[in-house]
């Protein structure tokens, strides 16, 4: 695939603990050539936590893909018919945003920006992690996983033992999963040992 002038929204939801993750992909895709325009929810913004400062990332993602964050819904909503995107990325994406774009609740920069690409029947590549994916998120993510234009990152879960709901994407499966999406195919398997990566 030739990623050069391809442009995707790149939305980051409050699961902290997976940025360490997701920033090398979002790197990769630079290098690549592509356009990333960052998205952020509040929590990303406006959280600190032992994972870091929310102030930190923004400056982080901003540095990676030269561009000033996308943070409010009326900035978002553009991304859709003004602006299009030949893919729109969610990664990480929690138990809580997962619920809401399942249930067609758009309260959140990223949520408006993934739906505001759906519109234009483009792909969603979503990159969960959760702790109630195999709890009560369950019915959210097999309506996810059956609606058109959506795609996953292969995801497993990441400590069965401990935390038997939880699964979270394989991170390092980001690109694979955007060229499929790109090519109208979820990446398979989909379902994966996330554990062992």
């Amino acid at each position: 695939m030739e990623w050069k002038n391809t442009r995707v929204g790149f939305g980051l939801t409050g699961s902290h603990c997976t940025y360490d993750a997701v920033f090398p992909e979002i790197e990769n895709l630079v290098n690549l050539g592509v356009e990333v325009l960052p998205i952020v929810s509040s929590t990303v913004k406006n959280t600190v936590t032992r994972f870091g400062d929310g102030e930190d990332w923004i400056k982080r993602i901003e540095n990676v893909t030269g561009h000033k964050v996308i943070d409010s819904i009326v900035a978002a909503e553009p991304l859709g018919p003004k602006i299009p995107l030949d893919c729109m990325i969610v990664a990480p994406l929690t138990g809580n945003s997962m619920s809401k774009l399942a249930n067609a609740m758009t309260d959140s920069p990223v949520l408006m920006a993934a739906k505001a690409t759906l519109r234009n029947h483009r792909p969603v590549v979503l990159g969960i992690s959760t702790n109630d994916a195999l709890g009560l998120n369950g019915t959210n993510l097999m309506r996810l996983m059956s609606t058109k234009d959506i795609y996953f990152i292969p995801f497993g879960q990441d400590a069965p033992e401990k935390k038997p709901k939880s699964m979270v994407a394989r991170m390092s499966l980001l690109q694979d999963t955007v060229e499929a999406a790109i090519n109208g195919h979820q990446l398979q398997p989909v379902i994966v040992e996330r554990y062992k990566d």
